[in-house]
């Protein structure tokens, strides 16, 4: 994951510092198209969305379990909420 955000980070840089113009830039557009859409890539996108909703899931529910007697009803309510979704029960849920 970290070695994609870098990755992205490199390309963000260099589109927004370039001085090669629009023609190059589209060049850039059009690879990471075709990249994206790739089975391969998209199906590693896809499996990365739902690992991080479930970690996301676990981690609402963890902290709802924890502090969720210390804040607010209507806070820790919204926790427990969230950490209902995504979990096992929301693992069938398709990407879009």
């Amino acid at each position: 994951m970290r070695k994609l955000t870098f990755m992205a980070g490199v390309a963000v840089g260099y589109v927004l510092g370039a001085r090669a113009g629009r023609e190059r830039y589209e060049q850039l557009k059009e690879r990471t198209e075709r990249l994206l859409a790739n089975p391969a890539v998209r199906n590693t996108v896809d499996s990365a969305a739902q690992s991080g909703r479930q970690a996301a899931a676990r981690a609402a529910g963890a902290v709802a379990d924890r502090a969720g007697d210390r804040l607010p009803g209507s806070v820790a309510e919204r926790l427990r909420s969230v950490g209902g979704h995504g979990g096992a029960e929301g693992s069938d849920r398709q990407a879009s």
